[in-house]
């Protein structure tokens, strides 16, 4: 395993230990840290995004405990959303010897100098759930299958207002996409619209706004706020005589930040009903949502499954082994196609949430209540 920070210390501190220690290879201890093996003396440096979103909050808890369990001591950072922040947070990490990171970017083609300074010290990189771009100092991707995440919240859109049954509409919907600095959202919209785009084409779904590609829909740092102003454009502009049926949204902040808007101009009273609004994250509050009757659906991504498998990346390289994967073709970061282990979604609604989050011990009732 590497041992940078023992290296060194055993370096600065040769002469006085010629002096004092009898017996070659002993220190005060008994022993190098080197002869100890295993992953003790081992830290692991740890860059999330964001404290405003439960998630990422949940994803530091989570890749701590899994990497504390094996024995890793970790530094666990928050960026708050500001990129230079975080490079300042990771450049520190290296500085205090590090012996691997595990990095979720904010924005992901920011980190190329820095992860240049991460492979001159030796220290692996996981990019954990966000791909950092441009760069060959990746050393491996843990995700979840984020176009199949794009595809059932277009398909769930499809089923719920009955087009594979063959209603005729049309149906007016508004597209959401994530944040333009994050690879994600590409794999998110494009698994959406190969849902949406065939109604789309043959009129039945309307984009009123005509705001139908990428570049038009996305949400910078994927913020509430901002989905809710542009909700509240929309409406204004697009819908006064008119409804909306279906808001594709890719994740659950941006999408109570939708609902927001839509109750702000009368949905969800009266005879004028919430239109279908998916998301992302099975976030607390979307989730209490959804049982409410706004919400529709979200994607759930068991988070711990998540943070076992960084961390069982991390721990096969720093002992020289070979991580599992099981992606090596799909995630190409414009510098190398970087090996990934992608775990599944899972729809929910109103109709499984109990079963798959409750039963399933991601939450317990009384957290839903």
């Amino acid at each position: 395993m590497r041992n940078r920070r023992a290296a060194l210390a055993a370096i600065a501190s040769a002469a006085s230990l010629a002096l004092t220690l009898t017996a070659c290879g002993q220190n005060s201890e008994g022993g190098s840290e080197e002869d100890k093996g295993g992953a003790e003396g081992a830290t692991v440096g740890i860059a999330m995004p964001t404290k405003s979103s439960e998630r990422w909050i949940a994803d530091g808890a989570n890749v701590e405990k899994e990497l504390k369990s094996k024995g890793y001591e970790t530094k666990l950072v928050y960026g708050e959303d500001d990129p230079d922040q975080q490079v300042s947070q990771i450049e520190n990490m290296i500085t205090q010897g590090v012996d691997a990171l595990i990095i979720a970017a904010i924005d992901n083609k920011s980190l190329g100098n820095v992860l240049q300074q991460a492979k001159d010290a030796d220290i692996p990189v996981i990019s954990y759930d966000r791909l950092i771009l441009g760069t060959e100092n990746v050393d491996y991707y843990a995700s979840f299958d984020n176009e199949k995440v794009g595809e059932l919240q277009g398909s769930y859109i499809v089923d719920k207002l009955g087009l594979k049954a063959g209603k005729k509409g049309p149906f007016n919907i508004e597209l959401f996409a994530g944040s333009n600095d994050d690879n994600n959202t590409k794999y998110f919209f494009n698994g959406a619209m190969k849902a949406l785009k065939p109604y789309m084409d043959d009129g039945r779904l309307v984009v009123r706004s005509k705001q139908t590609d990428l570049n038009q829909v996305t949400t910078l740092r994927w913020d509430g706020g901002t989905a809710q102003k542009r909700m509240d454009d929309l409406l204004t502009s697009s819908y006064r005589s008119a409804r909306v049926d279906a808001v594709l949204s890719p994740y659950d902040g941006i999408s109570i930040g939708i609902l927001s808007a839509l109750k702000s101009d009368g949905y969800g009273s009266g005879d004028k009903s919430m239109p279908v609004v998916t998301g992302q994250d099975a976030e607390v509050a979307s989730v209490k949502s959804i049982i409410a009757g706004q919400q529709t659906q979200t994607v759930y991504k068991d988070l711990r499954e998540l943070a076992k498998v960084a961390s069982n990346m991390v721990d096969a390289v720093l002992n020289d082994k070979e991580p599992e994967v099981n992606d090596t073709k799909s995630y190409d970061n414009g510098a190398k196609v970087v090996p990934a282990y992608l775990l599944q979604p899972v729809s929910v609604d109103k109709s499984n949430y109990e079963k798959v989050l409750v039963e399933g011990g991601y939450y317990t009732a009384d957290d839903l209540k």
